[in-house]
C-alpha cells in the first residue's frame, strides 16, 4: 500500500473514531439524564422497575466512559489492542452487574407483590428511550464494524439491551396502569436475565462480538 493510501486510511479511521466518541458523549449525557428522571419518578411512584431502569442507565454511563477511554487510545496501535481487551472485560462486568440487579429487583418485586402507582413520567421516559436507543445501536454498530472494535460492538449490545428493557418497562407500566397487572414487568425482566448474563460472560472471556459482526 502506497503512502497516500495509508494516510487516506488513517484520516478515514480518525473520522470514524471521532464519530464513535460523539456517540459515547451522547450515550453518557442521555443516560445520565434518563437515570436521574427514572430514579426520581420511581421513588415518587414507588416503582422498583423505574428505579432499576435508572440503575441500568448508570451502567450505560459507565460503559460509555470506558468506550471513550478505548476510542481515545485508538491512535496508538499497540495501546489500542491492550485497551480494547480491558474495555471489553469492563463492559462484561457491567452486563453481569445488570443481570444481578435485574434478578434481585424482579424477584423482590414478585415476592413482596410490590405494585407501583401509575407514573406518567415513567411511561413517557420509556417511550422516548424506545425510540432513541435503536438509532444509537445502529450508529454504534456501524462504527464498530468499520474500525473492527469488539469493545464498541459489546457496548452497542448493551445499548440494545437497554432498548429491550425500555420496552419491558413501558409494557409493565402500561399493563399496571390499565389492567393492574403489577407482575408483568418483573416477569418480563426475568426473561431477559439469561441473555444479559450470557453477554457478560462472553465479555469477561473476551469473546463478545462474533467475527462476522465486527467485519
Amino acid at each position: 500500500m502506497n503512502q497516500g493510501a495509508v494516510i487516506s486510511n488513517q484520516i478515514h479511521r480518525a473520522a470514524l473514531v471521532r464519530r464513535g466518541r460523539y456517540l459515547e458523549y451522547f450515550t453518557i449525557g442521555y443516560n445520565s439524564l434518563e437515570g436521574l428522571i427514572a430514579v426520581t419518578a420511581g421513588l415518587i411512584a414507588g416503582s422498583i422497575a423505574l428505579v432499576g431502569f435508572g440503575f441500568d442507565s448508570l451502567i450505560e454511563v459507565t460503559s460509555g466512559a470506558v468506550l471513550l477511554w478505548r476510542l481515545n487510545a485508538d491512535i496508538d496501535e499497540e495501546r489500542r489492542e491492550r485497551v480494547e481487551a480491558i474495555s471489553l472485560r469492563i463492559v462484561g462486568v457491567c452486563f453481569v452487574l445488570l443481570a444481578i440487579y435485574v434478578t434481585y429487583d424482579s424477584a423482590k418485586s414478585l415476592i413482596k407483590r410490590e405494585a407501583p402507582h401509575e407514573s406518567i413520567a415513567g411511561i413517557v421516559l420509556a417511550a422516548v428511550s424506545l425510540m432513541v436507543m435503536p438509532l444509537l445501536v445502529r450508529a454504534k454498530r456501524k462504527v464498530a464494524r468499520a474500525i473492527n472494535s469488539r469493545a464498541l460492538m459489546a457496548d452497542s449490545k448493551q445499548t440494545e439491551l437497554c432498548t429491550y428493557l425500555s420496552a419491558i418497562l413501558l409494557g409493565g407500566l402500561l399493563l399496571n396502569a390499565f389492567f393492574g397487572w403489577w407482575w408483568a414487568d418483573p416477569v418480563a425482566a426475568l426473561i431477559m436475565v439469561p441473555i444479559i448474563m450470557n453477554e457478560g460472560i462472553e465479555g469477561l472471556r473476551g469473546e463478545t462480538c462474533c467475527d462476522d459482526e465486527c467485519h
